[in-house]
């Protein structure tokens, strides 16, 4: 299988996994993390972690809450990395480009050089 081709099928696993795990579930029944998102506060990274705006102010409740969906996460992207034969970062960061492309109007997300910016 060529590059082009497992990085489209890891996407399409990690999107999928992503919707049985839970995952996306579990951000939307989050509403501490997704009014965050919306104010710009919290934001996917390329690294397929939610993180914390450089700046923004973050209650340590919403900080938890941030460490448990990322925790799941990362569950998650092991489980997809050792069905496919790829390491953890790699199954992340592919998930990393679905869900910042997901990202609505107003949201913040963290691009690969570290920089954030507003969708």
């Amino acid at each position: 299988m060529d590059h082009s081709m497992k990085k489209h099928f890891l996407c399409m696993a990690a999107a999928a996994m992503l919707l049985t795990a839970g995952l996306a579930s579990a951000n939307a029944a989050s509403p501490i993390v997704e009014r965050a998102k919306d104010e710009c506060v919290v934001g996917e990274q390329a690294d397929g972690y939610l993180g914390v705006v450089t700046g923004a102010d973050a209650s340590s409740e919403l900080r938890r809450e941030i460490a448990d969906i990322n925790q799941q996460r990362k569950a998650v992207y092991a489980d997809i990395a050792k069905r496919n034969g790829v390491t953890i970062d790699v199954a992340a960061a592919l998930t990393a480009e679905k869900l910042m492309n997901g990202a609505s109007r107003g949201q913040c997300i963290r691009d690969q050089s570290g920089n954030w910016r507003e969708v």
